[in-house]
């Protein structure tokens, strides 16, 4: 795969760098609303994340003290699409949304500023969200007449239940950066100018973690909530086995017997 060109205009940067992709959502003139060209360029770097293997962790976040304000309302009212326009649209869309969502390495997202619509489900989409104090949510999608997209009707009631997901997204209500936090769409908040660095010693620390471990945890809790007992059972004894037969479990067993630090260590909040 081809790293998105900086060469041309670009809604999106990408940049690896120590192993840690970073999607930054570029276009702080719209607060960087997902139009159809930052769509086309996500997509990309999430094809070339997906086949590059060396890259171990992702971060997501936006530029100009905003993350993400949604779909572009005026591209999408010009588009005037019909029935099976609307299902084409949803069907591109959803190519890229099942490799975020199902992505085998850790992605966090770096909420500042505004995550509505469109932007709230992909910060759902992350295994870890950083926020700001600043920074509110919107399942705005009701106020236009849409239903919840970019995943969210997975994700959300995953996060905070079923009632609340409805209440959340029925509501078309703002949900102040406290509150996400109660709520738990937030694990962490911090100031402005520490959100990115904590974000990237976060990703960072996962360098060290075994890529196979990590892997076969994000599959297995994907699936949790849909299999039963004897389900979740089987999918941990089979992926078990096959961490335990890992170059980076044998290296890490032995670094912990000969009281040497470990490879992957969680860095405590606050440190960056």
């Amino acid at each position: 795969m081809i790293i998105p060109s900086k060469s041309s205009p670009s809604l999106l940067q990408f940049d690896v760098t120590d192993q840690v992709a970073t999607i930054t959502f570029d276009s702080p003139s719209k607060r960087n609303a997902l139009e159809p060209a930052m769509r086309d360029e996500l997509s990309l770097a999430l094809q070339h994340i997906q086949h590059d293997k060396s890259i171990r962790a992702v971060i997501l976040t936006g530029a100009g003290g905003h993350f993400c304000s949604g779909g572009d309302l005026k591209n999408i009212a010009a588009a005037n699409l019909d029935n099976g326009g609307w299902l084409g649209r949803m069907q591109t869309l959803h190519e890229w949304v099942q490799v975020l969502l199902t992505l085998d390495r850790p992605v966090i997202a770096a909420v500042d500023g505004a995550a509505a619509g469109a932007g709230f489900s992909l910060a759902l989409s992350a295994d870890f969200v950083l926020a700001t104090p600043r920074t509110w949510f919107n399942m705005s999608f009701l106020k236009v007449g849409l239903v919840p997209d970019v995943g969210a009707l997975y994700t959300l009631p995953r996060v905070v239940g079923v009632q609340r997901a409805k209440e959340i997204m029925l509501s078309a209500r703002d949900i102040d950066a406290q509150e996400a936090l109660r709520l738990g769409l937030v694990m962490e908040l911090h100031a402005p100018d520490q959100l990115l660095p904590r974000a990237q010693t976060l990703a960072r620390s996962f360098v060290g973690a075994s890529p196979a471990a990590v892997a076969l945890i994000k599959r297995s809790l994907n699936s949790a909530l849909g299999g039963g007992l004897q389900d979740m059972l089987s999918t941990e004894a089979q992926a078990q086995a096959l961490a335990a037969g890992t170059a980076e479990h044998r290296e890490a067993v032995g670094l912990f017997l000969n009281k040497q630090p470990p490879l992957f260590a969680w860095p405590e909040q606050g440190k960056v």
